[in-house]
Formats: C-alpha cells, sequence, structure tokens
C-alpha cells in the first residue's frame, strides 16, 4: 500500500518540456517512502482509492504545485539595517553606505557579537514565514562572519533549522561577501585567508556549495577564481553574486566554472548570457532586491530566453537590500518587474530553482521518483500564485511525504 493518496485534485507538475504547467485534470497522486510513487489521473489508478494507501486525502479540485524552493537567502544574521533604508530614501547609494562602513559590514558586527541560540531564535520566524508561503526547501548562506568560526557559527544555525522545521535546507559558503575591517584595503591578503578557510570548511561537512560576490565593492573576477579554484579542489560546487552594480564579467566568469547559478544579473551582457546557457548555469533573478534598491537595470530576461538559460526567482532574504520573507511576492514582483510569464514565474520558483541548488534530479517537478514535497492551493489556475499580492491561497503542504498543516506566520 502506498503512505499516502490525493486525489481530485488539478496538478502543475512543473514537468521539463511540458506545457501549460505540465498540468493534468481530475488527477492523483500517491506518495511512498518520501517519494512520488504514482501520479496521473483518477481514472487510471489500478483501483478505486480506499485499498490502495494507508490514508486517502480528497482534495475537492484544489491545485496541487511542486513544494516551492527559494534557492538564494541570507536568513541567518544579526541586527538589521532599517537605519540605512533611510539613508538611501535620503539619497544615499547602496555603494556609498557600503564604502562608509555601512552595509555588509555593519551586519557582519552585529552578525559576530551574537550567540549561536540568538542567530536561531533571530532566523526561525523568517524561515517560518517563507514556509507559510509554500516552500519546502530553501538555501542559506553565511558571509556575515567573514571569518572561519563565525562563519561556521552561521552554517550550523542553518542546518539546525533544517534539523528542526519540516524544510530541506542547503547551505552555502560565502565567506568572499564583503572585506572585513581588519583587512581594509587588502583585499588578496583576504581571498588568501578564505582559501585557506575551505578545507576546514569543506571538513566540516556544514557547506553544499560555495558563493563569492563579484562587484566593485566587493571582489575582481580574478579575486573570485581563486575561491571557486579552491572550492572545486575540495569538490564543492560554486555560486556567484553577479553583475549586479556593473558588469565584471561575472556572469561569464561563472560559466566557466559551470557555477550552478548566476545570481541578480541585471548588468549581464548578451555574450555572457550566451555562455550561461552553454554551461547550464542557472540565472537566479532576484527582484525584491531590484526594488529595495530602487533599481533601474532590468536583467535580459529575453537573451536569456534566446539562449535556453534557466531562470530561477528568489527571495535573497538579507538585512540590506531585501527584507524579503515572501516568495508568493516575488513571483508576482518577478511578473510585474522583470516581465516573466506566470509559467517562467512558478518554474523559477520550482525547476529551476532547484536545478539552482543541484537538486534537479530529486527535486523541483512532481514526477514519480523525485521528492514528495508539494504545496496544495486554494485557486482556481496556477497564474492566481503570480497575480495576487499579498494574498496566501496556501492549503498546506506535504514535505517527504507527511502532510505539514498551514499555519499562518
Amino acid at each position: 500500500m502506498w503512505d499516502l493518496l490525493l486525489t481530485d485534485l488539478r496538478v502543475a507538475t512543473m514537468a521539463e518540456g511540458a506545457p501549460d504547467y505540465g498540468a493534468l485534470d481530475k488527477a492523483a497522486l500517491a506518495m511512498e517512502n518520501g517519494k512520488i510513487a504514482w501520479a496521473g489521473p483518477v481514472a487510471d489508478l489500478p483501483s478505486r482509492p480506499g485499498p490502495l494507501a494507508r490514508k486517502v486525502l480528497p482534495l475537492e479540485g484544489r491545485w496541487v504545485t511542486p513544494g516551492l524552493i527559494d534557492c538564494h537567502t541570507h536568513l541567518v544574521y544579526g541586527g538589521d539595517r532599517a537605519a540605512e533604508f533611510e539613508l538611501r530614501l535620503q539619497g544615499a547609494s547602496y555603494a556609498e553606505i557600503a564604502k562608509a562602513g555601512g552595509g555588509i559590514v555593519s551586519t557582519v558586527q552585529a552578525t559576530r557579537a551574537a550567540s549561536e541560540e540568538a542567530l536561531f531564535a533571530a532566523a526561525r520566524p523568517r524561515l517560518e514565514r517563507l514556509m507559510a508561503d509554500g516552500v519546502t526547501t530553501v538555501e542559506i548562506k553565511s558571509g556575515y562572519g567573514l571569518a572561519l568560526e563565525p562563519e561556521l557559527k552561521q552554517l550550523r544555525v542553518a542546518r539546525r533549522l533544517g534539523e528542526s522545521l519540516p524544510v530541506t535546507v542547503r547551505t552555502t559558503f560565502l565567506a568572499a561577501h564583503a572585506l572585513p575591517p581588519e583587512f581594509k584595503d587588502r583585499a588578496d591578503d583576504y581571498i588568501a585567508e578564505v582559501e585557506a578557510m575551505l578545507p576546514a570548511v569543506a571538513e566540516s561537512g556544514l557547506a553544499d556549495a560555495v558563493d563569492a560576490f563579484c562587484e566593485t565593492i566587493a571582489f575582481s573576477p580574478e579575486q573570485v577564481a581563486r575561491v571557486f579554484g579552491a572550492a572545486q579542489t575540495r569538490g564543492l560546487p560554486v555560486k556567484l553574486h553577479a553583475d549586479q552594480l556593473s558588469d565584471l564579467g561575472g556572469a561569464a566568469l561563472a560559466a566557466s566554472f559551470d557555477a550552478l547559478s548566476a545570481d541578480h544579473l541585471e548588468y549581464t551582457e548578451a555574450e555572457a548570457a550566451a555562455a550561461l546557457g552553454r554551461s547550464g548555469t542557472v540565472a537566479v533573478l532576484l527582484p525584491g532586491a531590484f526594488y529595495f534598491l530602487r533599481e533601474t537595470r532590468l536583467p535580459p530576461v529575453d537573451a536569456f530566453r534566446a539562449n535556453g538559460v534557466p531562470m530561477a526567482l528568489a527571495s535573497d532574504c538579507n538585512p540590506g537590500s531585501s527584507p524579503v520573507t515572501s516568495l508568493l511576492l516575488m513571483l508576482n514582483m518577478g511578473c510585474t518587474l522583470f516581465r516573466l510569464t506566470p509559467e517562467e514565474a512558478l518554474a523559477g520558483v520550482t525547476r529551476n530553482a532547484a536545478k539552482a541548488l543541484g537538486l534537479g534530479e530529486t527535486h523541483g517537478t512532481l514526477e514519480v521518483g523525485k521528492a514528495a514535497d508539494l504545496a496544495v492551493w486554494n485557486i482556481e489556475r496556477p497564474a492566481e500564485l503570480a497575480y495576487n499580492i499579498g494574498f496566501n491561497p496556501l492549503a498546506f503542504t506535504v514535505k517527504a511525504g507527511q502532510v505539514q498543516p498551514h499555519q499562518g506566520v
């Protein structure tokens, strides 16, 4: 017998290449041992539902999608940066604030000073708010420690979040995020320090990938390449904050290392988009940061389409440039700001987000053999998930085949 059988549902499988969300009407989904065991029309079930599963749950025509995946967050941090928000509204730029000692470095100070318990207590409600939007998998970066032990502290908290809540957490080591105060004007020396951290990070098993910030206010392509080379030597895949504020060739650099993803990409040129297409690197678009920083340069979505670049969407939840804890809001912003279609937006938080985390074989679509992570919605069509603003139609989620009641946060 199956563990759980959902009947009388409409399902957006989001299967690769399937038109119209991969939709099935009057469908059923069966789950066993945390994976999808059967999917198809109710009429094709081998018998009436009752004898087939230990639990049968009719969904009364509700829509089911893969559980949503937030593939770029900085959920674990100390303090906040509301004061900088006020400064930006008075005319200061993100880069100017960073150069004056604010920005990432101010969060570093608060994060270094915080205990693991304090960081966990602050991060958990942020994650619970994402989960209340139907998120079943999330990526959490370090990057606010900028020294070995504070970075490991962030990664330990991220792992603990995944152990404490019904959500899959993928972790990313982001020590090459900013230049810490003790390395002022010595970026090359700090990159050497990041390289020296990598053996301990790899041995700890706390990181699933390595990230860096390639930007005029952060690190050069040459410096990032050193970090990426050291990461790949340790068997860790790479990701990159690229081309957010200027074109330093970050997207092309990510493609040259076969990165899982290149993220932001507002200043990416067509040639670099072609390189991403050839490498299979996912373009992760972050409309929350674009909106919050009042940027005007749009990422080259048409070039990504033309070159077959998978596009994901994420919250970029962080204290300085995207204090966002709603992935549903990012669906709407991805459509209204970046002109994605609702189907592209939903693929961006399911199938393509899974690819951006190296989970494309196991997550992100509702197909037999994949993880039984799904979201059940009170909607009449999938486009409603991107259409509505500030409205959450989630009925409940299923994580690894187990029903998780929806608790509004």
